[in-house]
């Protein structure tokens, strides 16, 4: 199964008021970037995964997010997909933590 058009569109809007959000199709799933900066990917099932290091992966594991496989992404909150604000913060979290 890929993503699909709705899931897409779904996301984008989701976090529209990150900035200039792009997307790409990788390997059924999709990488979301704000202003070129990649923050999260999209699974398959449309699950979202935020890049994380460092306390905001400790926090979202808090929050009971899940994490994807070995590598530094956790799901986005339930509570979060229903809520732009939400998951903008967490998303604006992640990219400060890219940065740094």
């Amino acid at each position: 199964m890929n993503v699909s058009d709705g899931d897409i569109a779904f996301e984008t809007e989701l976090f529209q008021t990150l900035g200039t959000i792009s997307t790409r199709k990788m390997m059924g799933g999709l990488c979301l970037d704000a202003d070129e900066a990649l923050f999260a990917l999209l699974d398959r099932d449309g699950r979202v995964y935020l890049r994380v290091k460092g306390a905001l992966a400790d926090d979202l594991l808090a929050s009971g997010a899940e994490q994807f496989g070995r590598i530094g992404y956790r799901t986005l909150p339930d509570a979060a997909l229903d809520d732009p604000g939400i998951a903008c913060d967490w998303a604006r979290r992640a990219l400060r933590e890219a940065e740094d």
